[in-house]
Parts: structure tokens; C-alpha cells; sequence
């Protein structure tokens, strides 16, 4: 059964008093590859679908929510069946709210849902060919994916509301090895027709080559240079933390201590702006809210809510958070939804990564970030490690590598103590990659980043 298919099922079998359908179809090409060599490829499909049943209640409106995959057309009544007893199992919903009749303008609800394929791959393939030959010549070895995804979802309610969405997701991520250790490189795509492999496996060999002289260096505080990746980690930490709701409860970062929330605060020592756009070149995604369970940020009764350009950060101020429309109404806030992307920009003008590296006297340029886990929500101090590549920059040349560290630092404390943003460009988050690929980010120059431990990984 064809996805618009299944939720026009899903609606007419219904007898709650509201009901809300998503049918997700997704399929998925990838390739994989190990010692300069291509190791398996493959297409895959899947779909998904959820059913939201809501049941008036004396004091409200309970939401049932069922979703569950590979659903047959003779399974669609058994699904809708079970919504509505956990809607009548359940109490009244405190975000309930009356639902989207009127959506943003959409992808034809009537067309074939969007399909990948492994000719997804038919230029980047070549590409990785002649780089393997290369890296061989080189006695270096490239391990790595790459992952393309094609999910279109289909959303129908009880109030005639027919929203759709097709969203492209890919990833490539690329680590080389050699005598120099070893080095990483990574890229979203939405299509792979944009990713150059020439310059990513060029700046891998080159880091491989700076890898060849080791400095050990203890832990303390060093000007650093965080790339655009590790950048991308940090801010999109921040930005799944910056939900307004719990802003408002006192238990984030982003709490008043007298109460309320930091928005008008001033963040950042350099006026940067961290934003969300549906429309933003290279990132696109959903224009409009898809929830398929209610959380502290978001809302199954805000599906199909039309989604425009956020920004959470404007000039260095705290200018919104994550909110839904129950959320909205409790602090007083303007409605402002999660969105899909995450893009961080500087004053205007700002230079290269290579540049900032000339520029610099003494201090650190990393490579990415991982196992980041948060150590305190108040202050939004997280710990993790560095990976593939930490290294040492005298009078503006890297002049070798050093160990890899344990960092402490929070994403918030850090903005303040900026003392440079480069330009934005594209940037796949290392740690975070599998749930979240479309980003822009600059690289920054902080005086203090805390080394808090040597790490024995290498």
C-alpha cells in the first residue's frame, strides 16, 4: 500500500475523536570501504507508520501514540485500535491543543514517494577509486561510508490537513592512516554531486604528514583552534539543550536564577549568530512540525505548525528557545519549534581555517571531538576526548602532533571567551552524525580551552 494510502486508511478506520497519521518510507544506499579498499555496498527500504488517537476527556484531551514499522494494509485497523486504547488508558495531555488545519506549502501529496539508489554514487564513486590509488602510492589506507537517505513523510489529520516532505540525508566520512597516525575527515551532502574527495583526502594526507613528529604536551588551559566540525558538536549540544520548558523549570543553562529564562541575556563575547532556516541552501528540511510522540520540545498536537527562520542567537544574545505551543504559552515566549538544521555564523569577513592557523603564535588546532557526555546541565559543562589528529602550531606552522586530551568545557562559558570566528562553511558533527548532518559552522579561536586530563587513547 502506497504511504498517502495508508494514512487515508488510517483516518477513515478511526474512531477517536481526533486523529493524526505519519507514514514515513525511506530507503537507503551506502558504501563502505577498509584498507584502500571497497568492502560491501547496498540499498535498503523501510517505512514506518504512526498513529496519534485523541479522546475528549472532562478535563481535557488524551493522546494516544502507536507507531510501528512495516506496517501491512491488513495490519493499519490493529494499529489505529491500539492508539485509541492508549488514549482511553491515558489522562489528559498537558500540551493539548487544537489541531493544524492550515500547513505551509508542500511537496505534491499525490506523487511517488522519493527513492534513493546506489547511482547516487555515480560520480563520488570514481573519485574514491583514483583516491585509493593515491593513499596506496602513498602507503597510506582510507577507511570509511558513505550513507544516502531518502525518507518522504506523509502527514494526515481528522481536520483535512495533507502535508508532505521529501528529505534527502547524506554522509561521508572518511579516516585515513599512515606512519603520521591517524586523521579524520567528514562532509554532508544532500545528493553527493558537491563532495570533493581530491581536497578531503588531501587534507587527510597533509595531517598525516604533521602526525610524523610527536610532541607530548601535559593537560592545562591552550589557545585553540576548534575546526568547523568540532565546532558543529559542541553547538548542537547547545542547541538540543536550549528547550524552553525546562528553561523555564530552572534546570538548564539557560534559567534565570530568579526565575523565568536568559532570553535578552547577552551569550557570546563576539556578536555570533546561531540560527535555523527550512530554506537554507544546502540544508533544506521540513518547513512545517513532524512529531511522532510528545516530548518536553515538542508536541504531537503542533504537527503540520509551519516552521520559518529562528535565530536562538542574534549579535551574541540569547534571542529564543526550543519551544511548542503549550511551552509558548507558559513563558510568555513567541512560538519558535525545533528545526531541523543548525547554522553559526560571525561578524562578517572572517577568515579561513588556514588563515586563523598563520595567525597564531602558540595554541592547538584540533581535529574533531567524540564520546561527549554532559557532566552538568546547569552550567552545560560537557567532558569528552579528542580524536585523529591534535595538533601543534608555533609562529603560524603546525609543527607536529601531540597526545590526545580530555576536555571540560561548556558550549555557553566558551562562547564567552571567544576571541575569533572564521568564515561558516559546511560541517558534519563527529559524535553526532548519526542524528544530525545539516549544519554550517566556523572555525573558532578560543584563549583557554581546557585540557583537563592527557589521554592515553591514540
Amino acid at each position: 500500500m502506497r504511504p498517502q494510502e495508508a494514512v487515508e486508511r488510517a483516518l477513515s478506520l478511526s474512531r477517536a475523536d481526533d486523529c493524526i497519521v505519519i507514514a514515513d518510507e525511506a530507503s537507503t544506499a551506502n558504501l563502505r570501504w577498509a584498507g584502500n579498499t571497497l568492502t560491501t555496498n547496498g540499498v535498503t527500504r523501510s517505512n514506518r507508520l504512526t498513529v496519534v488517537a485523541l479522546r475528549d476527556t472532562a478535563d481535557g484531551v488524551a493522546a494516544g501514540v502507536v507507531s510501528r514499522s512495516a506496517v501491512a494494509a491488513d495490519g493499519i485497523e490493529d494499529l489505529v485500535r491500539a492508539a485509541e486504547a492508549d488514549a482511553a488508558a491515558g489522562e489528559a495531555a498537558e500540551d493539548a491543543a487544537p489541531l493544524i488545519t492550515e500547513g505551509p506549502a508542500a511537496a505534491a501529496w499525490d506523487d511517488e514517494p522519493a527513492e534513493t539508489g546506489i547511482g547516487v554514487f555515480e560520480g563520488f564513486a570514481p573519485a574514491l577509486g583514483e583516491a585509493f590509488a593515491a593513499a596506496q602510492a602513498g602507503d597510506r589506507r582510507l577507511y570509511g561510508f558513505a550513507n544516502h537517505m531518502l525518507t518522504s513523510t506523509f502527514l494526515g489529520t481528522s481536520k483535512g490537513l495533507r502535508l508532505r516532505h521529501d528529505q534527502p540525508t547524506g554522509l561521508l566520512e572518511l579516516n585515513a592512516k599512515g606512519a603520521g597516525g591517524s586523521a579524520w575527515a567528514g562532509t554532508g551532502t544532500r545528493d553527493f554531486t558537491d563532495v570533493d574527495v581530491p581536497a578531503l583526502t588531501g587534507d587527510l594526507a597533509r595531517r598525516l604528514e604533521w602526525g610524523e613528529r610527536r610532541v607530548d604536551l601535559p593537560a592545562g588551559r591552550y589557545e585553540t583552534i576548534l575546526p568547523p566540525s568540532a565546532v558543529a558538536d559542541l553547538m548542537i549540544y547547545l542547541y538540543w539543550s536550549a528547550g524552553a520548558q525546562d528553561a523555564q523549570d530552572g534546570r538548564t543553562v539557560f534559567s534565570a536564577p530568579g526565575g523565568g529564562t536568559r532570553v535578552g541575556e547577552k551569550l557570546a563575547s563576539l556578536p555570533v549568530t546561531l540560527s535555523s532556516d527550512p530554506a537554507a541552501a544546502g540544508m533544506e528540511c521540513a518547513p512545517f512540525v513532524v512529531a511522532h510522540a510528545s516530548s518536553r520540545e515538542s508536541s504531537v498536537f503542533d504537527n503540520g505548525l509551519a516552521l520559518g527562520a529562528t535565530d536562538w542567537i542574534s549579535g551574541g544574545t540569547l534571542a529564543s528557545l526550543a519551544q511548542t505551543r503549550h511551552s509558548a504559552e507558559r513563558t510568555g515566549l513567541p512560538l519558535t519549534p525545533p528545526i531541523d538544521n543548525l547554522a553559526m555564523t560571525g561578524p562578517g569577513g572572517g577568515a579561513s581555517l588556514e588563515e586563523m592557523v598563520a595567525r597564531t603564535e602558540r595554541g592547538l588546532l584540533l581535529t574533531c571531538l567524540w564520546y561527549i557526555r554532559e557532566v552538568d546541565p546547569q552550567s552545560l559543562l560537557l567532558t569528552g576526548l579528542t580524536r585523529d589528529g591534535v595538533y601543534l602550531v608555533e609562529d603560524g606552522e603546525v609543527v607536529g602532533a601531540v597526545n590526545n586530551f580530555r576536555f571540560n568545557e561548556s558550549p555557553v562559558d566558551l562562547l564567552s571567551r571567544l576571541t575569533e570566528v572564521g568564515e561558516t562553511g559546511p560541517a558534519l558533527p563527529r559524535e553526532w552524525s548519526d542524528y544530525f548532518t545539516r549544519a554550517a559552522m566556523p572555525p573558532l579561536r578560543v584563549p583557554d580551552f581546557h585540557m583537563s586530563t592527557v589521554s592515553r587513547a591514540t
